[in-house]
């Protein structure tokens, strides 16, 4: 097959050099070479391809070639005998075959390169061009004692020169004679590194300069030696390669594991697809897994199996201890192939919040018999509080129960663990501690025994002709020894700040007793123990049997010194020689060793991928021990940080994954040492997450295209179409290339010879009847990629139906969480008439019911999908319709889920505010260097279009309408290429574009935006200041002030200003008059933008202006002296009293203030306090006698000011409406009492006022006053009185109280029980009043004590009342009176009654009483009557007591007693109960609420009077006279409400 060649200087390869060994990468130890074009094969490779065509799964006969029964034994024989011979030839062929191709292709590359190379100089002899690498450099792994070939393109005008550098230093070939060799042909620059050594890994340049500038390519070479040679540079990239395990195995990998994350808790599986020849299953490949370089074994933390065409690697319990790079290797026919990725595991939910993470990387390290020392790794601590110390937890194996080794947390990554049991098994943990609480303790640590390491030393082994081990013990050879010696070398091992360990040697000879140490310490100095210098004996209560023991109660700032028995069951040793002074060290010591390590140095953060960031830093000068470091990373613009690793990082570089594309983010780096985390160092620069363009970049052939499927057939020819590769390998496919083969043939034929770029092609020169088979390869810079898997067959026959064929290459755009757009191209095969339509039908993934999108055929050939579910996999399919009908339906598109992408944007339709250009952008979530953004106009690409033009830069593109108009609307999409489906759309509509037409010809034709046109305002003094604002202005404006078509500016009598920040513009005149009538006007400059804004100040507007201006210097005239802030004007307090007040100013302690009403002074009870600032005036009970005009007046020898409130008309109204607001809020619910004349309704409120528009309804209609129904009210309540009621009254009463703005209503049911209880107690209290009303009553006349000197005549007379007449009766001394000579009694006229005692002495002194009764009642009157004797002292009155009779007789009484005042009965009286009287019982309606029902503080309520009583002698009132009905400002006699 002839091909076009692409010539390799055109080939454009990015560098290969890997930043990271984190970064995720596959390399193959031997790289073999599957190019198409490929210039020679080897004789294995051609076998192996023979072998791998030959394997392919068995053929199905078609039906046409299927043979007769009795033609099958003959078929049989005759393909035994000439099957191999057919077997050979067919591989002798394609090895013929495979040979002239590659000679032929190597002399058309020839050929191609010279034609090339002479032209070259016609084109760019005369261009300019600085160097710039056509080919760069790729990096290379390779075996010692291998070549390297290391090669670039390089062009630029004039040539350019390339030297060769390595780690920075030129190469020169004459310091190593034959080790170097550069060469230069036809472009190609090569340097050539013989019998490679370890010493030769560095990172190659090649530097190509000329007169315009330099360029620069970078490579990594990596040497590396087999296992057991010596040590392998590796530079951290991979793992250290062991030994070669022989395998005739050939193994490809396919998917390979990516960058994961896990979580604490949690599993996670690592799996690597392969295609393994010849896979058979008894003979898996030999695969071997590396975490951070260190080889894995299987167990219950890893498990791994191979097999099934995979390698897996599962972690069922994830801990931070998993964390790192993981390597798979595969061992091969030809070495090895290797993949790598990190595995990131992030803590688990804290126990509490705010703890840290767990510990990490427990171990115990010096294990001894009854003493270990535990060793762990700090978590890191981002946003927790710091970690204050440690517990470290053991556990005997076999064993759940855990316990705690230390009571303190220890704050260093160390502690040593004592009193372990003598070959006992133990696990440690660790758990961090912080003020928030404690950690989720750390994996366990590997299973320790507690054993003596000193045994296994007192072994000896002898071997004999290297056949025979002797085994001797020290104990035979020392003889017997009874006491042990002294132990040696007695050292501190670790020393901190919490504690330091001691160590010693064990004595020799030992004995064979069982053997312990005794320890003893001394201070060095004299403060010690008084200075006595004096041993003490440590460790009293512990049996040590190991040479290492913990002391924790040392003195900071002391220096002690140890010494060591050995002690067995014969007796001690010597003491052990003292160690060296030992002082604990404070973790800010200043000892190298001691403390956190200082900060790292700078950092710098690179691009990497679309999700990763390459961050490198300094390492910290003072690294003390140093474990890692930890990298934490936030968004810029949070405070937030969070951790980018979560185990210690050993290397000064790493890779951050999982990072949001197109995010900015910031980094810093802390270096972790047992002492704990040091602190944070500068944060980096802020880098946005995108791809390194043209950097680190490994391009590689395109994976395979796939579903290749019929478009059209006549016959003679098929048309075909596929579907693109899934990888295109890092650069644009731009070639295809199609095979086909008979169904029945083996052998393959090139289709085209020259490379295809759509995907579709017409296969020619075909057999009618014949099936096909077809495969497709895709090409790229890198080269022509695997074939597809072989299409199923294909008959070669002419389409005739009438309907149409199938729409091919279906492809989705704008995929959204609920929608997504789905794109076609139509059929190549249309049947008997033109398509006129589609049909879209979609499924679920799995599903096979399909359900049609339109109901419809849609004309084009787009449709979007609305309705999707969040989340779900869909299938599509497409159907063309014509004349005929619906044609045959389209391949199923690929599986496609309705999920946005992460960050996704969509199309922005706006104006740019410089230029007022209309135009679309789109800013893509994602992107990578051969993206690009294709812009569509109802779906079809736009093109060259003059109306349009398209700008990117970054991840944003720009579509600019160069003259927008109706003929631009529509829908506008754009999709970026090589990303994971970027896309938007936006639909152009007529509303939208005029909307931003007026914007864009506002910003080319500016002016400058005003807030507020010109206008004016009077100031303080009369001033008046014209002014405007505009919206920005700039420190350049300029402007003027025309007055009547004259400039006017600053100066005299005006004062021009402006201010850039607010915008404000502005002309003060001081002294306006009635020459400023006229026009004003502002003009205004601001660079490009201009405006002006007029007022015209004549007439009534101009009298105003001029009038508040007089009015405002007048105020200010005013304002010198004391003067109201504000004038009079009314509130009203929660009690309804009405309060006149205002507020006064510029006052002083001789201001005087007055109140007057009707110009007569009101003196309030409180003097006014101008020194307040306030002044107020109450009037409570407000009514209409409060009309009146008031006034207040304010001065001193400044002057005075003078303040009139009239109250009346609507100022009354108003201040009425304000009470009623007050008195309706507080209103009760209606009451109900009975009365002598009827029934009662009352709403009790905090004040009431017949002035107060007040209404009563009965069902739904007005009350007026009447006879019948009478409506009053008190100070504290409103009633409404229905006289003689029957049953017309019944129903649904209420009072309506407004206050101008709400109505307030209390309602009251009197129908039913309510009615006729009411009914009954009017009767009742009806029949009683009419009995008081007529019953015997003394009117008037008798006093109450009568004092009278003997011999004297006493006449007691009074005027009694009755209907009957009543009868009378006289006592004395509770005995009745008898009418004689002496006591005469009378009773004239029904009217007067008299008891006259002639000639009184002192026998006549005693209580005397009348009794007046008729049939309705009566009343009993006392009188006491003292008697006394001429010359003696007139004795007190003493109410009912006789008095003794005095020796001298008066002639008159000493005193005239006070007589009852006559009092009728009153026509409607009110009944007063006493206080020994139970109240009549209120009645309240059905609805009420009695909490709501307010209860007066007294239940007898004393009348008010309006004038005051004036005192009198005896001012207790007659006992047989009444009280009157009180006036209606009274309070009611009502009892109690409930």
């Amino acid at each position: 097959m002839a091909s076009k060649v692409i010539p390799w200087y055109k080939r454009k390869h990015g560098s290969r050099v890997k930043t990271d060994y984190a970064y995720q990468h596959s390399k193959t130890v031997v790289t073999q070479h599957a190019e198409r074009k490929s210039s020679s094969k080897s004789a294995s490779q051609v076998q192996a391809q023979a072998t791998e065509a030959m394997a392919e799964p068995a053929y199905t006969i078609p039906e046409f070639r299927q043979r007769a029964a009795e033609e099958t034994e003959e078929y049989q024989r005759v393909s035994t005998n000439v099957g191999k011979g057919l077997a050979v030839i067919q591989e002798e062929l394609s090895r013929m075959r495979i040979t002239t191709k590659a000679r032929v292709d190597s002399l058309n590359i020839q050929r191609e390169v010279r034609d090339m190379m002479a032209k070259r100089p016609e084109y760019l002899d005369d261009i300019p061009k600085m160097p710039d690498f056509l080919v760069a450099l790729r990096p290379h792994t390779v075996w010692e004692k291998t070549p390297v070939k290391l090669f670039c393109t390089v062009q630029g005008n004039p040539r350019p020169i390339v030297k060769w550098y390595k780690g920075g230093a030129p190469v020169d070939p004459l310091s190593a004679p034959g080790k170097y060799k550069i060469e230069n042909k036809y472009g190609v620059h090569s340097l050539i590194i013989s019998r490679c050594a370890v010493s030769d890994t560095a990172e190659y340049s090649a530097v190509a300069t000329n007169q315009h500038g330099t360029a620069t390519s970078k490579a990594t070479v990596t040497v590396k030696r087999a296992s057991g040679a010596g040590e392998s540079c590796h530079l951290g990239l991979v793992p250290h390669l062991t030994e070669i395990h022989p395998s005739k195995l050939e193994v490809t990998l396919l998917d390979r594991f990516k960058v994961s994350f896990g979580v604490e808790g949690g599993s996670i599986s690592l799996v690597c697809s392969m295609v393994v020849i010849p896979d058979l299953p008894n003979v898996p490949p030999i695969a071997q897994w590396y975490r951070d370089d260190k080889l894995l074994k299987a167990g219950k933390l890893a498990e791994m199996s191979v097999g099934g065409g995979a390698a897996r690697l599962t972690l069922p319990h994830l801990a931070k201890d998993d964390e790192g790079l993981y390597t798979l290797r595969i061992f091969t026919k030809d070495g090895t192939a290797e993949h790598s990725a990190y595995l990131f595991v992030s803590d688990a939910a804290p126990s509490a919040a705010g703890a840290p993470g767990a510990p990490m990387s427990v171990k115990a390290y010096d294990i001894n018999s009854d003493y270990v020392l535990v060793a762990w790794k700090p978590p890191n601590t981002v946003n927790e509080a710091a970690i204050s110390g440690y517990f470290v937890d053991r556990c005997e194996a076999g064993s759940d129960t855990w316990v705690q080794c230390n009571d303190a947390p220890v704050k260093v990554c160390k502690y040593p663990v004592h009193g372990l049991k003598v070959g006992r098994s133990y696990h440690f943990r660790v758990r961090a501690v912080n003020s928030a609480g404690i950690s989720r303790p750390s994996r366990k640590s590997d299973k320790v025994t507690a054993l003596d390491d000193a045994e296994s030393q007192r072994l000896q082994v002898i071997k004999i002709e290297g056949r025979y081990d002797i085994v001797i013990k020290d104990d035979d050879l020392e003889g017997y020894v009874t006491i042990p010696g002294e132990p040696t070398d007695v050292h501190a091992s670790e020393v901190f700040k919490s504690y330091v360990v001691l160590s010693w040697s064990p004595p020799s000879p030992r004995g064979r007793a069982p053997l312990w140490y005794v320890i003893e310490k001394v201070c060095c100095r004299s403060t010690c123990l008084a200075g006595t210098g004096a041993w003490q004996r440590i460790n009293t209560a512990v049996k040590l049997h190991s040479p290492r023991y913990p002391v924790f109660d040392l003195q900071d700032g002391q220096k002690y010194q140890f010494r060591v028995y050995s002690v067995n069951l014969y007796g001690s040793s010597e003491a052990s020689a003292p160690s060296e002074p030992v002082e604990k060290v404070d973790e800010d010591g200043s000892e190298v060793s001691i403390g956190v390590p200082s900060a790292p140095g700078q950092v710098i953060a690179t691009r990497n991928t679309k999700s990763s960031v390459f961050v490198q830093w300094d390492a910290p000068k003072s690294p003390k021990n140093l474990m890692g470091y930890y990298i934490d990373g936030r968004v810029v613009g949070a405070k937030e940080w969070f951790p980018c690793n979560h185990k210690p990082f050993k290397h000064t570089r790493f890779v951050v994954h999982g990072l949001i594309p197109g995010e900015t983010y910031a980094f810093r780096v802390q270096a972790v040492n047992v002492f704990g985390l040091s602190e944070e160092s500068q944060e980096s620069s802020p880098i946005a997450v995108e791809p390194a363009l043209g950097k680190g970049v490994e391009y590689a052939t395109p994976s395979a295209p796939f579903g290749i499927t019929m478009l059209s057939c006549d016959g003679a020819s098929i048309t075909l179409a596929w579907k693109s590769p899934k990888h295109c390998g890092g650069s644009k496919v731009n070639a295809y290339y199609v095979d086909k083969r008979n169904a029945d043939s083996l052998v393959w034929k090139e289709v085209n010879q020259s490379a295809i770029t759509e995907r579709t092609c017409t296969v020619e020169n075909l057999t009618e009847g014949t099936f096909y088979e077809f495969k497709v390869q895709a090409g790229n810079m890198a080269g022509v990629g695997v074939p597809s898997a072989p299409s199923a067959p294909m008959k070669c026959e002419a389409w005739t139906m009438d309907e149409p064929g199938p729409a091919y290459d279906l492809s989705f755009s704008e995929v959204r969480g609920h929608s997504l757009v789905v794109l076609w191209k139509a059929p190549v095969y249309t049947g008997a008439s033109a398509v006129t339509g589609y049909f879209v039908e979609m499924a679920k993934k799995g599903s096979s019911e399909f359900v049609t999108l339109n109901e419809e055929a849609v004309s084009h050939r787009y449709l979007q999908a609305t309705g999707l579910e969040e989340g779900a996999t869909y299938v599509f399919k497409v159907r063309a319709v014509n004349a005929s009908g619906v044609g045959k339906a389209s391949q199923l598109s690929e599986p496609v889920c309705a999920k946005a992408l992460p960050g996704t944007k969509e199309i922005l339709a706006s104006v740019d505010e410089e230029t007022g250009d209309i135009f679309l952008s789109l800013e893509a979530c994602e992107i990578c260097e051969t993206s690009k953004f294709v812009w569509s106009k109802n779906y079809k690409p736009i093109g060259d279009c003059p109306r349009v033009s398209v700008s990117t830069k970054g991840r944003t593109s720009r579509l600019t309408f160069t003259s927008p108009d109706k003929d631009d609307l529509g829908r506008y999409s754009v999709v970026v290429t090589d990303t994971d489906g970027v896309s938007g759309s936006h639909t152009l509509t007529e509303d939208a574009l005029n909307t931003m037409l007026e914007l864009s010809y506002a910003i080319r034709h500016p002016v400058v935006p005003l807030k507020h046109g010109l206008n004016y305002e009077i100031l303080e003094k009369g001033h008046v200041r014209f002014w405007l604002q505009a919206v920005k202005l700039s420190p350049s404006v300029s402007y003027r002030f025309i007055v009547n078509d004259k400039e006017v500016t600053s100066g005299e009598g005006h004062k021009i200003s402006h201010d850039v920040a607010t915008g404000v513009i502005q002309m003060t005149v001081d002294h306006f008059t009635r020459a400023n009538e006229g026009t004003y006007t502002v003009q205004i400059h601001d660079g490009k933008a201009k405006t002006q804004s007029s007022l015209v100040l004549v007439g009534d507007v101009f009298k105003a202006a001029l009038k508040e201006a007089e009015f405002q210097r007048k105020e200010h005239i005013r304002k010198q002296g004391p003067h109201f802030s504000e004038y009079l004007y009314f509130t009203v307090t929660e009690d309804c009293t009405v309060m006149l007040a205002c507020k006064v100013a510029n006052v002083k302690k001789e201001t005087t203030f007055h109140w007057y009403k009707e110009d007569d002074e009101i003196v309030p009870e409180t003097p006014p306090n101008v020194m307040s600032g306030a002044c107020a005036l109450p009037i409570p009970l407000f009514s209409r006698k409060d009309h009146g005009v008031y006034k207040a007046v304010l001065g001193d020898d400044r002057g005075k000011d003078t303040s009139v409130f009239d109250i009346s008309g609507q100022v009354f109204d108003d201040i009425i409406n304000a009470i009623a607001h007050i008195a309706g809020a507080s209103a009760s619910d209606l009451v109900l009492q009975c009365t002598p004349e009827g029934i009662r309704l009352q709403c009790y409120m905090s004040y009431y006022t017949e002035e107060m528009k007040t209404v009563w309804k009965h069902k739904e209609s007005k009350i007026a006053s009447s006879e019948k129904m009478r409506i009053g009210g008190t100070a504290e309540m409103a009633w409404m009185q229905i006289c003689d009621p029957s049953d017309k009254e019944k129903g649904h009463y209420s009072i309506e109280i407004s206050d101008g703005v709400k109505t307030h209503t209390r309602t009251f049911d009197l129908s039913g029980q309510a009615y006729t209880d009411a009914y009954e107690e009017y009767l009742r209290l009806k029949a009683a009043a009419f009995a008081e009303k007529n019953r015997g009553r003394v009117v008037g006349g008798l006093p109450d004590v009568v004092t009278i000197m003997e011999q004297k005549s006493l006449s007691l007379t009074c005027t009694v009342w009755g209907e009957p007449t009543p009868e009378v009766t006289w006592f004395k001394n509770e005995q009745e009176v008898a009418s004689t000579e002496h006591t005469k009694v009378t009773f004239d006229g029904g009217k007067f009654a008299s008891l006259v005692i002639n000639q009184v002495t002192p026998d006549d002194s005693g209580k005397y009483s009348i009794n007046v009764r008729n049939k309705y009642g009566g009343e009993f009157v006392e009188i006491t009557v003292s008697v006394y004797r001429h010359g003696e002292k007139i004795p007190e009155p003493k109410l009912g007591q006789p008095k003794t009779p005095a020796a001298t007789p008066a002639a008159t009484p000493a005193a005239t007693p006070v007589p009852r005042s006559p009092a009728p009965p009153s026509k409607t009286p009110t009944p007063t109960p006493s206080k020994s009287h139970t109240p009549a019982p209120s009645v309240k309606s059905p609805g009420s609420t009695p909490a709501s029902t307010p209860v007066p503080k007294s239940p007898t309520p004393v009348p008010k009077s309006p004038t005051p009583t004036p005192k009198s002698p005896t001012p207790t009132p007659s006992r047989g006279v009444k009280s009157p009905t009180p006036p209606r400002f009274m309070k009611s006699p009502t009892p109690p409400r409930k």
